[in-house]
């Protein structure tokens, strides 16, 4: 869900986000290997949510307090970024469509919204603890 736009600091990808970060290694382990815990039992871990949305839902214009990363295991979405204008949200860019197998990437703070186009089953991960602000 990383978009270009003329502000790249709006822009995240797997090597930006903050989803890859605060990773330590376990003693005991492989070498090479290491691991991110959840929230809220590391505070430097992740939110991870398995989520089930039927067809036809919507979220309303949001953001989250922290960058998020979405992967698609069944169905189809999209997500229309925003920008606040003088007379409300104006749409930042063309909609962005993820079919199962994608994943996107949203950075903290980014208004957007999502369609769910078919029934979906979704991987949600979010960078420490979830939030969600409405901006509808």
């Amino acid at each position: 869900m990383s978009h270009h736009t003329t502000d790249s600091n709006k822009e995240v990808t797997a090597e930006t986000s903050a989803i890859w970060g605060n990773h330590i290694t376990v003693p005991g382990t492989p070498a090479g290997f290491t691991v991110r815990t959840t929230f809220p039992t590391n505070p430097n871990g992740v939110e991870v949510m398995l989520e089930r949305w039927e067809a036809g839902s919507e979220e309303p214009p949001h953001s989250h307090p922290g960058d998020d990363m979405t992967v698609v295991i069944e169905g189809r979405m999209s997500i229309q970024f925003f920008i606040k204008g003088v007379d409300g949200l104006v749409p930042d860019g063309d909609r962005i469509f993820l079919s199962a197998g994608q994943t996107g990437y949203i950075k903290s703070g980014r208004i957007h919204d999502a369609k769910y186009l078919e029934k979906c089953k979704l991987v949600y991960v979010h960078d420490k603890g979830f939030g969600f602000v409405d901006h509808s």
